[in-house]
């Protein structure tokens, strides 16, 4: 017999970390702006994330192509970085998978252009998690491209590398990505306030 009050322990959990995400309300104004300087300049916006995060980074960047609640929004140019399955399978195969996302940041990547990161932990040198986005990021950096991530955890290297970096003090994965889903509703519903 399953003991239910494990629902209401994790919906609470939940539920405190999404209500601390205001405390990041700064940093959430910040990455708006960068994505509206971004489409006025008619630059494009790459995302790219790991498993659940690699979800969520499509969905972002679903957001921005099509529409959110405002119907007559422009369309913002992002571009998932996992969305092609032949390239993926062909550099992992021939490469590696660590290097994929850097060789996306060479081949599509051009200044001013913003690359957008989700991961629960970060990246870590030591254990070697995720560091396909740490050498995005560090790739991105030396073409100059705006380097903003999402976080949980301990932070890991990409909240040193980041332009932006916004960190959602958790360790428990699932909370983590809620917590990220609602950061990045959030900043839609701020692009539909302001581009139109």
């Amino acid at each position: 017999m399953i003991d239910p009050n494990y629902i209401d322990q994790y919906f609470n959990k939940t539920s405190k970390a999404i209500s601390e995400l205001n405390t990041h309300k700064e940093n959430i104004l910040l990455i708006i702006k960068e994505i509206e300087n971004c489409y006025k300049n008619k630059k494009k916006i790459l995302v790219a994330g790991n498993g659940g995060s690699c979800a969520d980074a499509e969905h972002f960047a679903g957001e921005l192509i099509c529409t959110f609640n405002d119907r007559d929004r422009k369309g913002i140019s992002a571009m998932p970085l996992t969305s092609h399955s032949s390239a993926i399978t062909a550099w992992a195969n021939d490469f590696s998978f660590e290097s994929y996302f850097e060789r996306q940041i060479i081949s599509n990547g051009q200044k001013d252009d913003i690359l957008f990161l989700l991961s629960t932990g970060g990246g870590n040198l030591e254990n070697k998690a995720s560091l396909n986005l740490v050498y995005a990021a560090n790739k991105a950096k030396d073409k100059n491209l705006k380097v903003i991530s999402l976080v949980g955890k301990g932070g890991g290297e990409l909240k040193k590398i980041s332009d932006i970096c916004i960190h959602v003090k958790e360790m428990e994965t699932s909370v983590i990505q809620e917590a990220h889903m609602s950061i990045l509703h959030c900043i839609c519903i701020g692009l539909d306030k302001i581009i139109k």
